[in-house]
């Protein structure tokens, strides 16, 4: 499924959220004290529960397509055979294949990964849930 900002969204399963809560209304380094206590920034550690079906709106879309070296390395020489390979003396020729042929798995890793996209969501009950795999959820 193909997700873009303004979508409505569902939760496909409960999801469990767990890890320190920050006080945005709080100095962006802490207390002003500098203690870094936990408390006294107003964090605390716990798990919110959000269930199966909690419905929301996509207002931001990040694909993060990355290939390795490899996988940029055979498509920079892949590039170099097709545009020179034909005015390329017969051995930097046969070398430049060689090259390639090496690297033929790191691209054929590449192109099997699935695209990573990951959503942020505003949720109808106000919360927001930022970097999350889009195979989170569903559509509405």
């Amino acid at each position: 499924m193909t997700f873009h900002e303004g979508l409505r969204v569902e939760l496909a399963a409960d999801t469990r959220l767990s890890d320190r809560v920050a006080i945005t209304d709080a100095a962006a380094d802490g207390p002003q004290d500098g203690s870094g206590d936990e408390e006294a920034a107003g964090g605390a550690v716990g798990s919110l529960w959000l269930a199966a079906g909690t419905p929301g709106t996509v207002v931001g879309v990040t694909a993060h397509d990355r290939p390795g070296h490899g996988a940029r390395e055979y498509e920079r020489l892949a590039s170099l055979l097709d545009s020179f390979g034909r005015d390329m003396p017969a051995q930097s020729r046969e070398r430049l294949e060689e090259q390639i042929a090496a690297l033929e798995p790191d691209w054929a890793a590449y192109l099997e990964q699935r695209l990573r996209v990951t959503l942020r969501v505003r949720f109808d009950n106000g919360f927001i849930l930022d970097g999350v795999p889009d195979t989170f959820f569903t559509a509405a």
